[in-house]
């Protein structure tokens, strides 16, 4: 015979359980949102590629300046060619720039504190040559309307293009738009 109380507990057990992947799954949800309500706008450079997709249709696959970066901007400790796979770089606006780009100034193996006019965006090494780092943001894949793929490459390969970009104070980021300066 069961007992009412073993019944009561799993019952109790089973409603937490489900109330815990809940607030799990609303917690990611948030954290997406939270980039753009409290992220700061930057603007990176663009190299793309135009791919299509048969479920998402046409994307831009970019790269960006800061994909590639020299080994000599590393400043955490230890050596640059023992890096964990996060990395996290310090960018800031490129006072050369004629479209308000930011470039890296810094890189780090943990998250820097950083100056007022400083971001850091998180980013994950893909490989480590001899004097380059090569880093992926998770900004490479940007979905356009239909048949404008075409355009955006064009434009991109006439060094036309730059991302707006919303990063968050922990380092995520999401393109904002495609801008045709």
């Amino acid at each position: 015979m069961i007992k009412p109380n073993s019944v009561k507990l799993r019952s109790k057990l089973i409603v937490a359980l489900v109330l815990i992947q809940a607030l799990f799954l609303i917690g990611i949800a948030i954290s997406y949102y939270a980039i753009g309500w409290y992220g700061k706008e930057i603007r990176l450079q663009t190299l793309p590629i135009d791919p299509r997709d048969l479920l998402y249709g046409d994307y831009v696959n970019l790269n960006y300046d800061i994909n590639e970066l020299s080994t000599s901007l590393w400043r955490g400790p230890g050596d640059v060619n023992d890096l964990s796979n996060n990395l996290y770089v310090v960018l800031k606006l490129d006072e050369l720039s004629k479209n308000g780009t930011y470039k890296a100034v810094a890189l780090y193996g943990h998250k820097p504190k950083i100056q007022k006019d400083e971001v850091v965006l998180k980013g994950h090494t893909n490989y480590t040559g001899d004097s380059t780092i090569f880093v992926k943001y998770g900004l490479e894949t940007y979905y356009v309307p239909e048949n404008t793929g075409k355009e955006l490459e064009q434009k991109a390969n006439l060094g036309k293009l730059v991302a707006n970009v919303k990063v968050a104070s922990w380092g995520r980021a999401v393109i904002e738009d495609i801008e045709i300066p």
